[in-house]
Order: C-alpha cells, then sequence, then structure tokens
C-alpha cells in the first residue's frame, strides 16, 4: 500500500514537473522568427526537465519534459509539427541527467552538499550538452526528409536553432544548479522527495 502511495506521489509531482515545463516555455520564452515562418526560441523549459531528473529520477522527469513541452508544442501552430522530436529530445534530457546524478554519482545517497551541488551541474551540463548537440542535428534532418524542407533553409534553421539551444542551456545549467541545491533539503525534510533508487 505504501508503495502504491508512493508511486501516485510521484506521478503527481511528474504532472507538476510537465506543467511548469508546459509554462515555463509558452509564456516565458523569446521567439525568435527564422524564414520560411518557423521559428527558435529563448526559454527556460529545459531546466525544468533537467530540475525533474534530478528530484524524481531520470524516467519522471524526462517524462515531465517530454509530456509537457510536447503539450507546448501542439498548443503553438510555429511549433506544432516539431511535437515527436520534441518528445524525444526531452525524454533523453531527463534519462542523461538520471544517468549521471542517482546511478553514476548518487547524490540521492549523498549528504555532502558540495559533492551535490557539483553533480548536480555536472549531471545538468550532461543532459543539456546532449541537447545543443542532439537538437540543431535531430531539427535539420526531421526538416529536411519528414517535413521536405530544402537543404539551404534546414541548414540556416539548424544554425540558428544551435545557438539558441546553447543559450538555453547555459541559462538552464546556472538556474537548475541554484534551485535543485536551495530545494532538496526542503523537499526532503518534507517527505514530499525520498532517496531516488538505481534504475529509476
Amino acid at each position: 500500500m505504501e508503495r502504491r502511495n508512493q508511486t501516485v506521489i510521484k506521478l503527481a509531482q511528474t504532472a507538476l514537473m510537465a506543467a511548469l515545463c508546459y509554462v515555463s516555455f509558452t509564456f516565458l520564452q523569446i521567439k525568435i522568427p527564422l524564414p520560411g515562418g518557423d521559428a527558435t526560441s529563448i526559454h527556460i523549459g529545459n531546466a525544468f526537465c533537467v530540475l525533474g531528473a534530478l528530484i524524481l529520477g531520470g524516467w519522471y522527469g524526462g517524462l515531465a519534459g517530454a509530456v509537457g513541452m510536447s503539450i507546448a508544442d501542439l498548443m503553438d501552430p510555429v511549433y506544432i509539427t516539431g511535437a515527436p522530436k520534441t518528445f524525444v529530445l526531452k525524454l533523453c534530457i531527463g534519462l542523461i541527467v538520471g544517468l549521471v546524478a542517482h546511478r553514476i554519482a548518487k547524490i540521492d545517497q549523498s549528504t555532502d552538499r558540495k559533492y551535490v551541488f557539483r553533480w548536480s551541474v555536472i549531471a545538468s551540463a550532461a543532459g543539456l550538452g546532449f541537447n545543443v548537440i542532439a537538437d540543431p542535428l535531430a531539427g535539420y534532418f526531421y526538416k529536411q526528409y519528414i517535413l521536405g524542407q530544402p537543404q539551404q533553409m534546414a541548414e540556416v534553421l539548424a544554425k540558428w536553432g544551435a545557438a539558441a539551444t546553447f543559450v538555453n542551456a547555459v541559462v538552464s545549467v546556472v538556474l537548475v544548479g541554484i534551485l535543485y541545491n536551495a530545494l532538496r533539503p526542503v523537499l526532503l525534510r518534507s517527505g514530499l522527495i525520498h532517496a531516488v533508487k538505481a534504475g529509476s
């Protein structure tokens, strides 16, 4: 019964993180129009995907980012065609952050604040570093081969996307480093989060 309750709580927390991903991307973004009616944006949506992975584990955090930001894409006519790509990439961000933070560094088992801070930043940088490389590449192939855009147009969009993704990554790593290490002790004391078991 207790295990079932913990699962329900974790799913509710995942839904909350998904909502934060949606809200931060939809309402706190600076949209940059691009040729052909496309756009890229400066936003902090990825920060909440990473935060979710640090707090809840890779699968739940990645799922929160994937669901929240895919819904945000589906609700915006400019980004609607990119929703499948968004789902896969955000899930991967969460899984990478969870792998580094909880399986390699095991920060959920540490009480050393400096250790937790260092590895939470490293894990964030690993997940978002993956995104800096994968997002423009996936976007290029997706736009050219799935959506049928001309190669030159796909290249231009990929370059602009790479620049925006890099800025988003840097901002998100700083934001997550501050937020996670401020929230973690409070959440642990209040019982709102528990140790993340290896493999989650």
